[in-house]
């Protein structure tokens, strides 16, 4: 049976996606979903994105449009860096596309033109970076960079599903904006800040951000069985490199 398995935020581990990937054993029919920041922080970003290049080849993909993606495409099209970006991750990017034939890049910011701010699935399972912040959902956000950079969204599922382990809320007092879908799939915000290791389920919210930038793992999730795949912890598989400090 063809699965949907969303991958969490890369942040530039090459070796982490490659040992999901090879864990995962992708099938016929399959679809990936991609959940965005596939640069910065480990040393192989621009490695990366040619993974992921080759892989759609063969691959059922969607790719979602982080903030990290978006200061990368930037920089790719010819902007001055960003200092903030260069302080989270960037010039370890920028290092890694030294790497990189200058035409290769050409084809990397085809790839990140192509990234999707959010998608809706056939049964109203939204995917997205970050979040949004209006009531209506995604289509209604005034910023685009609301997708890739909000925080309140799972910052409310999960003081709001400690509550619930204590009061029992019903799915109908969700906040508005959490009813408005079956399902809602993020990154952005890695689970190790709170002590957790895996994907965590929020409400009906899953964070799929393990905290691979960091000195976590990089996970994968089927969303049908919520069977989950890890990396090993990134620092292992790049001993003696350091990745986004906390």
């Amino acid at each position: 049976m063809a699965r949907t398995i969303a991958i969490g935020d890369i942040h530039g581990a090459v070796k982490a996606l490659t040992q999901v990937i090879d864990l995962i054993k992708p099938g016929p029919g399959d679809e990936f979903i991609f959940m965005g920041d596939y640069v910065d922080g480990w040393p192989d970003s621009a490695e990366v994105v040619d993974f992921l290049i080759q892989f759609q080849k063969t691959n059922r993909c969607v790719f979602i449009r982080g903030n990290h993606d978006v200061w990368c495409e930037l920089w790719l099209q010819g902007n001055k860096p960003d200092t903030i970006w260069l302080q989270h991750g960037g010039k370890a990017t920028i290092e890694s596309y030294g790497r990189l034939p200058d035409e290769s890049r050409y084809e990397h910011l085809e790839f990140f033109a192509q990234l999707e701010n959010y998608k809706v699935d056939a049964e109203n399972r939204l995917f997205t970076h970050a979040g949004y912040s209006t009531l209506e959902g995604p289509a209604y956000e005034f910023r685009d960079g609301q997708y890739s950079w909000d925080r309140s969204l799972w910052e409310t599922a999960f003081k709001m599903q400690q509550k619930q382990k204590e009061t029992n809320i019903n799915p109908a007092d969700y906040p508005k904006k959490f009813q408005l879908y079956k399902e809602i799939y993020i990154g952005h915000t890695p689970t190790i800040f709170y002590n957790i290791a895996t994907p965590v389920h929020a409400l009906n919210i899953w964070n799929t951000d393990t905290g691979a930038g960091f000195d976590g793992k990089l996970s994968a999730i089927e969303i049908n069985s919520q069977e989950i795949w890890q990396s090993d912890p990134v620092p292992e598989l790049y001993p003696g490199i350091t990745g986004r400090a906390r």
